[in-house]
């Protein structure tokens, strides 16, 4: 979609329509997932091809290739799941609230649709946590926290973060990280009969690598720019207000002072300001953001769930 296109005159208004429907409609024509060991998480009924040749992999039975390109989506998708498990390590477990899993799922899917890389499934996790954050593992495991949630005030706010963590996932960042960081150059083709010792050292730095870099260090800061404008990109093709990234950096802002503490969106996330100026900079491509869906009331019901946590 060319958001610099022509909004004026019928063709505009009918386009503004249909994109302001899709926002309506998006989030309950997705696939439901039921977001609650990782992968009964991610699919409680043991379904999904694609995680169970992930198990596999995690087990010894299948194969990390070398190079970001040469990966396949199954080997991502196991690398994401050892982070995956981290992750809920360091942040805590997933929300009891089954309504609110699926309903973020809805959404983040939806938006996915309209993402660079379409084609994967992503699966979307809220975790109980009192740290700002959003985090995306390789393969589309995506985690939200619960005190960043409650900062939000409708479903475009929560559909320009979780678009933020699809555009991560779709241009591969963490994958690029590592392989800047030549943290992948020694490992071959690793399979349950080849994989030697040294093998099994390489992929553990690996893995070590990227939780290091997700969790502690934070992406490139060009990355994070990146998955801004993305981010808004995608929310927008989806129907939803891109300005909805701007109001939760703004809330952010307001809250830096009492939550510079490790592992929160301020100690793994470039500045505010730069950020801030960056994303509003991207505004003059959404002369109609203000006509795009918010939906308050239907965000505040399944988020109303937080608000004692």
């Amino acid at each position: 979609m060319n958001a610099n296109a022509n909004h004026n005159g019928q063709s505009g208004c009918s386009r503004r329509n249909v994109l302001r429907g899709a926002a309506a409609t998006a989030v309950w024509l997705a696939a439901p997932a039921a977001a609650f060991d990782v992968f009964k998480l991610l699919d409680p009924e043991g379904k999904s091809e694609d995680l169970n040749k992930a198990k596999q992999i995690l087990r010894g039975a299948g194969s990390i290739a070398a190079g970001v390109t040469d990966m396949d989506y199954a080997s991502e998708l196991a690398v994401g799941e050892s982070l995956a498990l981290e992750g809920l390590r360091r942040y805590g477990l997933p929300v009891n609230q089954q309504g609110l899993q699926t309903y973020v799922n809805l959404l983040g899917r939806a938006v996915a649709r309209n993402s660079d890389r379409s084609q994967i499934p992503y699966y979307f996790v809220v975790v109980n946590s009192h740290v700002y954050n959003a985090f995306a593992c390789p393969g589309g495991i995506v985690f939200v926290t619960s005190a960043l949630m409650r900062l939000m005030a409708d479903e475009s706010d929560l559909a320009c973060i979780l678009a933020h963590e699809i555009a991560h996932v779709s241009h591969k960042h963490a994958l690029s990280s590592l392989r800047r960081a030549k943290l992948i150059a020694g490992l071959g083709q690793i399979t349950a009969a080849t994989m030697s010792q040294a093998d099994a050292a390489d992929l553990k730095q690996m893995i070590d690598g990227l939780q290091t870099v997700l969790f502690d260090q934070g992406l490139d800061k060009n990355m994070e720019f990146d998955a801004d404008v993305s981010g808004m990109d995608f929310a927008y093709r989806t129907g939803y207000d891109p300005r909805g990234l701007i109001r939760v950096l703004e809330q952010l802002q307001r809250q830096h002072q009492a939550s510079n503490q490790p592992g929160s969106w301020f100690s793994t996330h470039p500045p505010l300001s730069a950020r801030l100026k960056a994303c509003r900079d991207k505004l003059a491509e959404f002369p109609d953001a203000p006509n795009m869906a918010r939906a308050p009331a239907r965000f505040q019901q399944h988020a109303q769930s937080l608000q004692a946590g």
